[in-house]
């Protein structure tokens, strides 16, 4: 049976590059009001993203799913692209690791509390958000 939903071209771009690039079925992306998902075909559209699950459906039952951070989405006739600070494969998420970057930034903020750290806190608070929506989106718990 051909594919019932027609295909438009997704892009997941980091500052680092594409974490995804390819045609989709549909994207759902998480905007800051709540989740957007489009479709092949969808009206014009742009959109702020806060941190959280991107997912790509591809079809036949294939669904990627990223832990991305915040960022902009723009559709454009059969085109979407998410501008996202980063992306994370759900399954190349290392949850020890996240974890244990989540516990070395928390205790950092610490000492910057106790007047015993310069670095940057605006710097800190980004690796503890990005920590807990790998753990958040991989479904685990947050420590």
């Amino acid at each position: 049976m051909a594919d019932v939903h027609p295909k438009f071209d997704v892009s997941v771009v980091t500052p680092d590059g594409p974490a995804f690039e390819g045609e989709a079925e549909m994207l759902i992306v998480p905007g800051a009001a709540g989740e957007i998902g489009v479709l092949a075909r969808h009206a014009p559209l742009v959109a702020t993203l806060k941190a959280g699950s991107t997912r790509v459906h591809l079809g036949n039952n294939e669904v990627l799913e990223f832990a991305t951070g915040p960022g902009f989405f723009k559709v454009e006739t059969d085109r979407a692209l998410a501008l996202v600070d980063d992306a994370v494969n759900v399954k190349e998420i290392d949850d020890a690791r996240a974890q244990a970057q989540l516990a070395a930034a928390k205790a950092e903020l610490e000492k910057i509390e106790a007047g015993e750290s310069t670095v940057d806190r605006w710097q800190l608070e980004q690796r503890v958000r990005h920590a807990e929506n790998q753990l958040a989106v991989s479904g685990r718990t947050i420590g």
